[in-house]
């Protein structure tokens, strides 16, 4: 079994973009006979307004899930049910100061990607993370 994991968004576009950098992941190649996924949708006959309700990100090893972003008119309007742990700090087998430092780099990482902190750095019981939102307001985590 696989699994996909699907994102509510107003812009699938963007927020794939900011996806595919925040998981070192890529947007697939489009059919063969296609320069792009906007040269396939013109075959295929779609309005060009409906060019961007959906987007996708894959791994490019084929180990983690793919990504699917599709458009909702509804913005987000409460807390998420589900959100994504990025983990960067490498395990309890790592001294939490170079967990720390791990993570505090990943989070300027993805600051310059769009994302923002939530509610600065956490730590309990030998955890320490970030809360993070994605460009859309999204909840995900970097521990």
């Amino acid at each position: 079994m696989k699994i996909q994991i699907v994102i509510d968004c107003a812009d699938p576009r963007r927020l794939g973009a900011f996806w595919a950098e925040a998981l070192h992941y890529r947007t697939p190649e489009p059919p063969d006979g296609f320069a792009s996924w906007d040269d396939w949708a013109r075959a295929e006959g779609i309005p060009e307004e409906r060019w961007n309700d959906a987007n996708a990100v894959e791994d490019p090893e084929g180990i983690g899930p793919r990504v699917y972003l599709q458009r909702v008119p509804e913005g987000k309007v409460a807390k998420n049910r589900l959100h994504l742990d990025l983990n960067v700090g490498g395990g309890h087998s790592v001294a939490l100061d170079e967990r720390r430092a791990h993570v505090d780099a990943e989070v300027a990482r993805l600051k310059a990607l769009g994302a923002t902190d939530e509610r600065g750095a956490m730590e309990q019981r030998g955890e320490y993370w970030v809360r993070m939102n994605d460009p859309e307001g999204n909840e995900f985590c970097v521990q």
